[in-house]
């Protein structure tokens, strides 16, 4: 007698905890209504179509010349972490070809316009921050390159 009930009560005390969870949402539906409340649009295309798709104006809210010229230009740094929402790349140590220094790079991309204030470089050696010389020539580079990729897609 004292096992049906200590099994009755093990059975009770699952039953009614999975009461507890059933009423709750599903991670799912938590996270769809969190990106509803901040205004985000669920049915876009995923992150990378976004970066492979050529008729594209934009990547997420940044300029794409100035997105793929960064990406272009510092190619040989990895890329530790990318996000074309917010318009951050960084990167981690590499050395350019022909140089003997490594650098890192957190490049931010601020506005859709294609303008050299929509760009900020952050650069740094591992003996610590470069030169603003430095950073100004690859700011440059940058600008320069994102200049040549819109003239091509116009046919100027």
């Amino acid at each position: 007698m004292a096992k049906i009930v200590l099994i009755s009560l093990a059975m009770g005390t699952t039953l009614t905890g999975c009461g507890k969870y059933a009423s709750q949402k599903s991670a799912t539906d938590a996270r769809d209504e969190f990106f509803k409340d901040e205004g985000v649009d669920r049915n876009r295309t995923s992150v990378l179509s976004m970066l492979i798709k050529p008729d594209r104006k934009e990547v997420g809210e940044v300029n794409r010349f100035l997105w793929n010229a960064s990406l272009e230009v510092l190619n040989f740094l990895p890329i530790e972490t990318i996000d074309p929402f917010t318009g951050v790349i960084s990167t981690g140590y590499g050395t350019p070809p022909g140089g003997g220094r490594a650098y890192r790079a957190t490049i931010y991309v601020t506005d859709s316009a294609l303008d050299a204030r929509s760009l900020n470089v952050s650069l740094q050696s591992q003996g610590g921050p470069v030169s603003i010389d430095t950073q100004r020539a690859v700011e440059d580079a940058i600008l320069t390159r994102a200049r040549q990729l819109r003239v091509a897609e116009l046919g100027l």
